[in-house]
């Protein structure tokens, strides 16, 4: 048994001959469960736009294939869809981040690209999905939990977070028999949290250390298990799944 495996409770190979394409999958969450399907067996093809870290990323994953392009362009989507080989079982989209900033700070542009592009992308996935992911298969899309609590400075990201669960429900019902799932994370200790906090990160792991009921920082792993495991069970569908370390519960 792999330590992956060991440490979040898999039995060897559970996704033994599956194929799982990950938009998105160069680095953070993406690349976690990447490098766990592959650990289960998967065949495993990476997605994202800059080249060098997808090669990289490649190597680690063990990947079968990648491909650099934007996500949120249709018809660079479009073709990475038309040019995969072979019947695929699993699509995980983690491409894009959150959107935050005081709403009547935004222009009409901003404010689209808050409010619809987290959803637009997965839309766009799901119509590929549904003729190239077998029956039973999965779409699973990642949104977050930190967002529920309103605050000004979020702008448009309660809003999205809000409607992500109805938005997962109604594409699973359409989609149906491939699974459509959410998983919702708090904080998450990937390059792009690093990103979004800079100076602030360590202070951030630190506090969440000190006020989390587990008692430690989320990592990409943690969420990677939870993604294998949606994978894995075909009665779960049309649901959002929390993965927060408590979060929620201590503000």
């Amino acid at each position: 048994m792999t330590l992956e495996s060991a440490a979040y409770g898999f039995r060897d190979q559970v996704l033994l001959d599956q194929t799982l394409v990950v938009i998105g999958g160069s680095a953070g969450i993406g690349l976690a469960t990447a490098r766990l399907a592959r650990g289960q067996g998967a065949s495993v093809v990476l997605t994202g736009r800059d080249t060098e870290r997808l090669r990289t990323a490649a190597k680690e994953a063990d990947a079968r294939g990648t491909a650099a392009f934007d996500a949120h362009d249709p018809l660079q989507l479009e073709r990475f869809f038309q040019q995969l080989q072979g019947p695929i079982d699993h699509v995980m989209v983690t491409a894009g981040g959150p959107s935050y900033g005081r709403l009547l700070d935004m222009d009409a542009q901003q404010a689209r690209r808050a409010i619809s592009d987290h959803m637009v992308l997965a839309l766009e996935v799901a119509r590929h999905c549904a003729g190239t992911v077998r029956p039973g298969g999965t779409l699973l899309l990642l949104g977050g939990t930190g967002a529920r609590r309103i605050r000004a400075a979020l702008g448009a990201a309660p809003a999205v977070t809000a409607a992500m669960p109805a938005f997962t429900a109604s594409l699973a019902l359409e989609l149906a028999p491939v699974r459509v799932n959410l998983i919702a994370a708090g904080f998450v200790d990937t390059p792009l949290s690093a990103r979004l906090l800079g100076d602030a990160l360590d202070a951030r792991r630190e506090e969440l250390r000190a006020t989390l009921p587990i008692g430690r920082v989320v990592v990409p792993e943690d969420v990677a298990a939870l993604a294998v495991h949606i994978m894995t069970n075909t009665a779960l569908t049309g649901a959002t799944y929390d993965v927060d370390g408590g979060q929620q519960l201590v503000g």
